[in-house]
């Protein structure tokens, strides 16, 4: 920029270019929390649908034999241990049930409630790429497009109200034009995406600690050694399967030779 357009400059309009580069900034690295969060969901997802249809539903099936016979023992010992025991197990059944038709169970859900969708609407309304001001607002909205579809798909109805409440703040709070009411727009929006980077890394750091993501890098290890982990584990699992029905067709002839 020319020498003599910087010294035009009034302090409101030289804290405003400075401003708009801060926001740039920040927003790129948004852009590149959320483009890896997303890339981390969707690993972690992909694996547990694996987990689950090859370990998952196994370990459901041995917990179900172990319930069961926990249960028959009632009737050979008939002692309240015994059926404290049963009882333990068959909740641990059912937890485990739960656990690995879960993804089956959501598919079947039914579709959003209408409050939902209103409030999706009423974003998109707000946020749309094609309300934009200008190509850097577009390629935003282009964002918050994305996060708002994702929110809408998780059913998360406090980040689509958060991301609403966000517009209302920038937007309709601050009347008027000129250096000074987009400085604090800006301000604004830059105070936001701070919070919402550390939010997105909050949850990467949650996610990184799940159950699922350790067992994850388990399996990423044994691929690198040439190693199935998840094959293991269900042949594994299927050889208990084996030996809990053979335990199981022990006590019921227990039970029945008793009576």
């Amino acid at each position: 920029m020319p020498a003599e357009l910087i010294l035009q400059q009034t302090p409101d309009q030289a804290a405003l270019i400075e401003r708009r580069e801060q926001l740039a900034t920040v927003r790129s690295r948004l852009a590149e929390s959320e483009a890896e969060l997303a890339q981390l969901r969707g690993r972690l997802r992909t694996f547990e649908t694996r987990y689950l249809r090859h370990v998952g539903v196994l370990y459901a099936e041995l917990d179900d034999l172990e319930a069961r016979i926990a249960e028959r023992e009632v009737d050979l010992y008939d002692s309240d241990s015994a059926r404290q025991r049963a009882a333990e197990a068959r909740r641990q059944a059912q937890e485990t049930h739960d656990a690995a038709f879960a993804a089956a169970h959501e598919a079947e859900e039914a579709d959003p409630p209408p409050s939902l969708k209103t409030l999706f609407r009423e974003v998109a309304r707000r946020i749309h790429p094609d309300f934009a001001r200008d190509e850097a607002e577009q390629k935003h909205f282009t964002l918050l497009m994305a996060r708002a579809n994702q929110a809408y798909r998780r059913g998360d109805a406090d980040l689509l109200e958060r991301m609403l409440d966000d517009h209302r703040e920038i937007h309709a709070s601050i009347a008027g034009e000129g250096p000074a009411a987009e400085l604090l727009r800006i301000t604004r929006q830059i105070r936001h995406a701070e919070r919402d980077i550390a939010n997105l890394e909050a949850e990467r750091q949650t996610l990184l600690s799940s159950e699922i993501a350790q067992l994850h890098l388990e399996a990423e290890a044994a691929t690198r050694e040439h190693r199935d982990m998840l094959a293991e584990l269900a042949t594994s699992l299927r050889e208990q399967i084996a030996d809990a029905r053979y335990r199981l067709e022990f006590v019921n002839r227990q039970v029945n030779a008793q009576r």
